[in-house]
């Protein structure tokens, strides 16, 4: 099974340990006040204490360049099952967004904060996808195959939206 596991620190720390493994399939994100380094791969990691994710649905190949939008989700152990059923379903709506890259859901190993991981050629595509009726439906909190009555809600608390770009220097508001 694919996994993918991420670490942070100083943008030349990850550099640094990006360069040291050449033959991994890492990229190198800055954003949020920070950098972040993602290794995406079927072996073990090379990274000491990193966030622990499988992949549970894929579209696309991540590339090394781009903009990036992981949505992160707390979600009950009861509703995972749920969760992932539906994402598996709606993901494919953002293929045909102009701008779309990748797409991957990430289960957590470890805690209860899925991420719903998205790649885009740059935010301005990203943005494109949020008004899109696809997203508001995927993203709808009221529909009823979301909870299974008043008193089951899937969500542990509430979604965020973290942004990154493979560009230092750039914008990811």
């Amino acid at each position: 099974m694919k996994n993918v596991y991420i670490t942070r620190g100083t943008a030349e720390f990850m550099e640094k340990i990006k360069k040291k493994n050449p033959g991994e399939k890492m990229i190198l994100m800055h954003g949020n006040g920070g950098s972040q380094l993602l290794h995406e791969t079927e072996d073990k990691t090379v990274f000491q204490t990193p966030n622990r994710y499988e992949v549970v649905a894929e579209v696309g190949q991540l590339q090394e360049h781009g903009f990036f939008a992981l949505n992160n989700i707390s979600i009950s152990d009861e509703g995972k099952p749920i969760f992932e059923d539906r994402f598996k379903r709606e993901h494919p709506a953002m293929e045909s967004t102009p701008g779309f890259i990748a797409f991957r859901l990430l289960r957590p190993i470890g805690s209860d904060t899925y991420i719903l991981l998205s790649e885009w050629d740059d935010s301005k595509s990203f943005d494109l996808y949020k008004h899109n009726p696809a997203f508001e439906a995927a993203y709808d909190s009221t529909r009823k195959d979301i909870v299974a009555g008043p008193a089951f809600h899937i969500f542990t608390s509430a979604p965020y939206l973290t942004f990154y770009s493979s560009l230092h220097n750039q914008d990811n508001e």
